[in-house]
């Protein structure tokens, strides 16, 4: 078949308007010889949204390189396919986010799995990821679905995957990825989505399954006569235009955490994102509003969850910063619950595994070095963290953070602010602040420094090529700093599948870790270093000053 075939074909099963209009009009363009809309139809058709760890993400559109509900119906078709192959009578429930078609995309899903003879639950509304991924091991159900693209940009939407049973409700992981994207080629090469059949005999989840999410993570705040001290600290909230703020609230106020001020142009779910040009707190400008806002409220303490609310940054007060504020790196923000979870432990005289992934600050396996805790490192991607045996914290520094795995096995942007609160309560009682033990970490642990060079291409290829580049003529030193031993992960390392990473250990100890990203067209470099030596402040100028040595040695070598 042609592409303008191929089209046709796409368009004639399309149940959307919308996207059934756009290749409407592109093929009416194409077959005038427009050379555009070919174009655009060979971008949509030459190629296909492949189903990986991640599950689908991309830009709404129509063909099988958008996100549509063609595809997410040849989605759902497959993954319960794999489903009925796995379990004679199995179970998933479904959420969804605020954005474009996410209401409509979980509802196709829900039809089709029930049409399929899989028990489907829908969940009652628009909820953060962290419920969805609760929701299956509270219902045990044998997989979750959750339609969010999470900080993507607006134009897209994505298709998360969970499994139940013995994969504890964890994101799946290969081989199964694998096995879904098959399943998912057989529905989509045999069938028009208008043959599958559906049915509305699902169910949908009652706010029971709010309410028990809320509960456990309100549990996770210290409570009655044996909690530390806490005087609530005066904060900024914002949702980011996504689907946190409801069940956020709720978990602040009953754990007594207090009342934010909220941003009140981002706190209603807005699929088109329209104060930020990137909905995630970690780019440029995207917090500038929470900065205002808090400054004119005198707050101490800013918390932003991302669209879906699976991530978490903060920031805190610097007279030094632009705006009077300084977002937390994801490496701060660990570190600290991390050392917040390494005193829990110890309290509860438990011992239980530390985890971070491998670009994430080496910092959280100092901690559990004093503490004479286990610690792992992981694969990047928090599927690889919430797999962990015996975990009781992880994160990786892309602001994902895992304070209570009993409850959910993913990164949970909620319960990971609601612990952050209670610290920097805790400290308020104290007459201290967050910035205060910052510099008391690196006092007990030594001073880590971090930082992240992110080179975004247009010609997939280049990623390719630069990791060639590197990996074939290794450099001797970077910044001026020798490089002491390169770990190439190509074939497998250590305990580590075979991976596209390269990490360099440089004279001193710092070390620096290449690789392309995995669901945006960039090469991503992670650039870690650390001072033991001195006072806080002698042992923070060293360790940054590395960084910046490192930092500008490879962009150079990667621009």
């Amino acid at each position: 078949m042609t592409t303008l075939d191929d089209a046709k074909a796409w368009r004639d099963q399309d149940p959307d308007p919308v996207t059934r209009a756009e290749l409407e009009t592109l093929i009416a363009d194409a077959e005038t010889g427009d050379a555009a809309a070919v174009a655009a139809l060979r971008d949509r058709f030459d190629a296909r949204l492949a189903f990986g760890t991640a599950g689908l993400r991309g830009e709404l559109g129509a063909g099988p390189n958008r996100m549509n509900r063609v595809l997410v119906s040849q989605a759902a078709a497959g993954f319960a396919r794999f489903l009925l192959g796995r379990e004679s009578h199995p179970s998933v429930v479904i959420g969804y986010d605020g954005r474009v078609n996410s209401d409509v995309f979980a509802r196709d899903t829900a039809e089709l799995m029930a049409g399929a003879g899989v028990r489907a639950i829908l969940l009652p509304r628009a909820l953060p990821t962290p419920v969805l991924a609760f929701a299956v091991r509270h219902l045990d159900a044998s997989a979750g679905v959750m339609v969010t693209a999470s900080h993507n940009p607006p134009r897209d939407n994505g298709y998360k995957v969970y499994l139940g049973g013995r994969d504890h409700g964890s994101q799946i992981v290969a081989p199964v990825d694998g096995e879904i994207h098959e399943a998912i080629l057989g529905v989509a090469t045999t069938t028009s989505i208008d043959q599958l059949p559906r049915s509305t005999d699902f169910e949908t989840a009652g706010e029971e399954v709010v309410d028990a999410y809320v509960a456990a993570t309100v549990a996770l705040v210290p409570h009655g006569d044996d909690a530390p001290a806490r005087t609530p600290v005066p904060f900024v909230y914002t949702a980011m235009h996504g689907v946190g703020w409801e069940v956020a609230r709720r978990v602040f106020v009953e754990a007594g955490l207090g009342e934010p001020t909220v941003v009140a142009e981002q706190i209603e779910p807005d699929g088109a994102f329209p104060t930020v040009a990137f909905p995630n707190p970690e780019e440029p400008g995207a917090m500038d509003l929470s900065y205002a806002t808090a400054s004119r409220a005198g707050a101490q303490l800013i918390i932003a969850n991302d669209p879906d609310a699976d991530r978490l940054a903060v920031a805190i007060p610097d007279a030094s910063a632009e705006a009077g504020w300084r977002r937390l790196t994801g490496n701060e923000v660990g570190a600290l619950l991390g050392w917040r979870a390494a005193e829990r432990l110890r309290r509860q005289d438990r011992m239980a595994k530390l985890a971070a992934s491998i670009v994430s600050s080496p910092a959280l396996s100092e901690v559990a070095r004093a503490y004479g805790l286990s610690y792992s490192d992981t694969l990047t991607g928090f599927k690889w963290v919430s797999r962990v045996g015996g975990l009781a914290y992880g994160y990786e520094e892309a602001l994902g953070y895992l304070v209570d795995p009993e409850k959910v096995r993913d990164k949970d942007g909620i319960s990971a602010a609601a612990d952050f609160l209670a610290l920097a309560g805790e400290l308020a009682a104290e007459g201290r602040t967050i910035a205060d033990h910052l510099r008391a970490f690196d006092e007990r642990f030594g001073a880590f420094a971090s930082a992240q060079v992110s080179l975004r291409v247009t010609d997939l290829a280049r990623i390719g090529q630069i990791m060639a580049a590197l990996r074939d003529a290794p450099p001797a030193s970077i910044g001026g700093v020798r490089v002491d031993q390169v770990d190439d992960f190509i074939r497998g390392f250590g305990v580590f599948p075979p991976s596209d990473i390269l990490r360099f250990w440089m004279e001193g100890g710092a070390r620096v870790i290449v690789r392309p990203s995995g669901t945006e067209p960039k090469v991503k470099v992670y650039i870690d270093a650390s001072s033991a030596e001195g006072t806080a402040e002698q042992r923070r100028a060293a360790a940054e000053a590395q960084v910046a040595a490192l930092e500008e040695g490879m962009r150079a070598l990667v621009a």
